[in-house]
């Protein structure tokens, strides 16, 4: 079975988040835990990711949040450390509303900017098209960088416990696609 690594974003993820929802319903989810959920700093978050993946017994998907997707983003431009290529556990991952990390008042500037290459394995990406927090036109932009597919949702906001998704059948639905792409 496939590992799916929960990372959230700034202030981790509430009980009414989606993420919360899909590890308390999903017996392969689990959240990679940060130390400093409140003021986040890009180097000790990617050590936390890459010591969750390189635990992982099985074959790893990431599944992130806002500052988690740009997390997942510095771990792949800083070349996946701790893992190798040849033991490279992550198989896809996907990526719900990337936050602009580049504007002027983002409370987490270590993360900026945003890394901006093609993912060595498959991309989903979803945004909103009224997110307060990123464009959709940037989202859009990074999506094609990153070779992702792309998904625009409509008047959801941050996709986070505010937009009132519950377990957010859709997401997992774009999951479950994306799970089919990396059987081989």
């Amino acid at each position: 079975m496939t590992q799916i690594l929960l990372l959230p974003g700034l202030y981790n993820s509430g009980p009414a988040h989606w993420q919360s929802l899909w590890e308390a319903e999903m017996p392969n989810a689990l959240r990679v835990q940060q130390h400093n959920w409140d003021q986040p700093q890009k180097d000790d978050w990617l050590l936390n990711l890459s010591a969750a993946i390189n635990a992982a017994s099985e074959e790893v998907v990431l599944v992130a949040h806002s500052l988690g997707c740009a997390l997942t983003a510095w771990w792949v431009a800083s070349g996946m450390p701790g893992v190798g290529d040849k033991n490279n556990k992550v198989r896809a991952a996907l990526l719900v509303a990337p936050p602009d990390v580049g504007r002027t008042e983002f409370p987490a500037s270590s993360f900026a900017p945003m890394p901006c290459m093609a993912f060595p394995f498959p991309v989903t990406v979803v945004a909103s098209d009224d997110d307060p927090w990123c464009d959709v036109q940037i989202a859009q932009d990074w999506a094609r960088a990153w070779g992702a597919d792309l998904h625009i949702i409509s008047a959801k906001g941050h996709i986070n416990g505010e937009s009132g998704l519950g377990s957010w059948k859709q997401g997992q639905g774009w999951l479950s696609a994306l799970l089919a792409k990396t059987v081989q």
